[in-house]
């Protein structure tokens, strides 16, 4: 402070003898105003960094408080972590202590179970030699008695006991033979239950709808004037219909209806509901008509598609070829023997899982060779291989599992078995086909068969009455309990199911009962 005064001092007289010299009484004014301003801006700047000095110690001050606050506070949460941990050790040693005093405890009882048994021990060990000495006196009064026993009967001891080895081996050969045919009955009649338990359950868990089958379709029409514009000018409407179709259309006197005629059931239906939109719509032209059976082609086509895979889902049966389920859509449309393809293909799908299932076996594989197993008879092409062979041949083809392919080409043998799955499809298509009502017969040749059974039966000697039932599947026959003993009654059961079997013909099996029972009756008045 006091150099920069020197300097000021020494500027001011600088000027004032310049200003002296040059005589400027106004520039010597304005410099001294200059320097006054210059003292006080000094002064306050001194007085600005005196208040900022004492600012700045009450800041530290502030801050040194705080710093001591934040120290208490650490201070006191270290101390609570330290009770905690003191209390949680302290804990601990009672839960030590508590354990020590228990293992005492159990090591006293110990040791006092061990004195127990030391006594139990020794009484043993008194009563032990007690059983000796009585033991031995037993084995000498037994020697005693045997050696009179000897005396007595003039043999010796070993050979006694080879004739009672001797009597005991007859008797036990003579009871063990009868234990052994009973038991053998008993398992020949338990594996007969069982395997038949097995299929009766499997057939009644499973039902099927029936189709007629036949090759013409009645088209029915409003009048008979329709006729003639079906027909058309010099028939070509009539002959339109016939070349797009490949359907025999045949109108003739049968009052509003047209014969349709093919043995494509697919065709039919083609040509049925084509014919329906052309008589519907009224325009029946070639032109026409050609139109309407390429759409109604399309309509069918993609109906076998969504019935194909309707059919897969409702079985639980997934990654079908596309062609496959294309070919399961086809069999709605094909029937044998008055029986639908698809509903028996269904129904056989689900007893092969069914019968699987009973078996322990993989009931997914047997459903879906069940479903594929008649594949063979809708093909696009008609080869001449049997169906069954031609329909392993499709399943090679579009990648279904050996097992698949061998129970489709073996379940009507023409084929080798590989598998377990492919007898219990074979089985479950002659149940599917030969159950009652399954397959269309003749109702005067299923009446004729019925009264030819009752009629074979009767004719035996001894046979009272003789009843057809189960719709031809069994034959019960009564027979007089004075006449036919129990083994005439087993005989004649295997003399008319021998009979029956040579003589006539029937789907199927026939169960033959013979009944034979003795009644007493008596009135109280």
């Amino acid at each position: 402070m006091e150099l920069f005064v020197q300097m000021i001092v020494m500027q001011i007289s600088t000027l004032v003898g310049y200003l002296l010299a040059g005589g400027g009484a106004l520039i010597l004014g304005a410099i001294i105003a200059y320097l006054i301003t210059q003292a006080s801006i000094k002064n306050r700047g001194n007085r600005i960094i005196t208040e900022a000095e004492q600012e700045a110690e009450m800041i530290k001050q502030r801050k040194m408080l705080q710093a001591k606050e934040k120290f208490l506070q650490l201070k006191a949460d270290h101390e609570k972590v330290i009770n905690e941990k003191d209390g949680k050790i302290a804990q601990r040693e009672n839960a030590v202590k508590q354990k020590e005093h228990s293992v005492n405890q159990k090591s006293d009882d110990l040791q006092q179970k061990q004195n127990e048994m030391q006594a139990i021990r020794e009484n043993l060990n008194v009563q032990l030699s007690l059983v000796e000495r009585r033991k031995e006196e037993l084995e000498k009064s037994h020697r005693q008695k045997v050696e009179q026993l000897e005396a007595i009967s003039g043999l010796s001891a070993e050979e006694a006991k080879k004739q009672l080895i001797e009597s005991l081996k007859e008797e036990a050969r003579t009871d063990a033979m009868s234990y052994i045919n009973e038991i053998m009955d008993e398992a020949k009649m338990t594996a007969s239950q069982d395997a038949k338990k097995v299929v009766i359950e499997t057939i009644q868990r499973v039902a099927a709808e029936n189709a007629i089958e036949n090759a013409v379709t009645v088209f029915h029409i409003d009048s008979d004037e329709m006729k003639g514009r079906i027909i058309g000018r010099e028939g070509r409407n009539i002959r339109a219909l016939e070349s797009a179709t490949g359907v025999e259309v045949i109108v003739d006197d049968t009052p509003e209806a047209i014969i349709l005629s093919a043995f494509d059931p697919v065709r039919r239906e083609i040509a049925r509901l084509a014919l329906h939109q052309l008589v519907t719509d009224g325009r029946i032209h070639p032109a026409r008509i050609e139109e309407v059976v390429d759409k109604t082609k399309k309509q069918i086509e993609e109906e076998l598609i969504e019935t194909g895979k309707r059919t897969a889902i409702d079985l639980g049966i997934h990654g079908l070829h596309p062609e496959l389920i294309r070919m399961i859509g086809k069999m709605k449309y094909r029937s044998s023997y008055g029986q639908n393809l698809l509903q028996h293909s269904r129904e056989v799908a689900n007893l092969c899982a069914i019968m699987a299932s009973e078996l322990g076996l993989n009931a997914k594989i047997a459903r879906r060779a069940g479903l594929l197993h008649d594949i063979g008879k809708v093909p696009d092409d008609e080869p001449e291989l049997p169906h069954a062979v031609h329909g392993m041949k499709l399943a090679e083809k579009y990648k279904e599992k050996p097992e698949v392919c061998n129970a489709i080409g073996s379940h009507h043998d023409e084929a080798e078995m590989t598998t377990l799955i492919a007898p219990i499809v074979q089985v479950c298509d002659a149940i599917s086909g030969a159950r009652p009502g399954a397959r269309r017969e003749v109702v005067e040749s299923y009446i004729k068969r019925l009264k030819e059974l009752e009629a074979m039966a009767l004719s035996y000697p001894g046979v009272i009455k003789t009843y057809a039932i189960q719709a031809g599947r069994e034959l019960r026959v009564i027979v007089g309990s004075e006449n036919v003993s129990d083994k005439d009654a087993e005989k004649l059961s295997y003399d008319i199911a021998k009979k029956i079997q040579d003589e006539m013909t029937y789907p199927g099996q026939v169960k033959i009962t013979v009944i034979r029972e003795t009644r007493a009756v008596n009135y109280a008045k």
